[in-house]
């Protein structure tokens, strides 16, 4: 059962995407906000 699931996996492994972008996992962790892949600067000043 288990050489069966591994063969499965191997099988279904060649059809998966490679993540675009992993570079930037980190920094989606820590809440950096992105628009259309692009990093968001947001400015901190409080607007007077």
């Amino acid at each position: 059962m288990l050489s069966m699931v591994y063969k499965m996996g191997r099988c279904a492994e060649k059809s998966w995407r490679r993540l675009r972008g992993f570079r930037h996992l980190a920094k989606v962790i820590e809440g950096v906000r992105f628009n259309d892949g692009i990093e968001v600067l947001e400015d901190r000043r409080a607007a007077a």
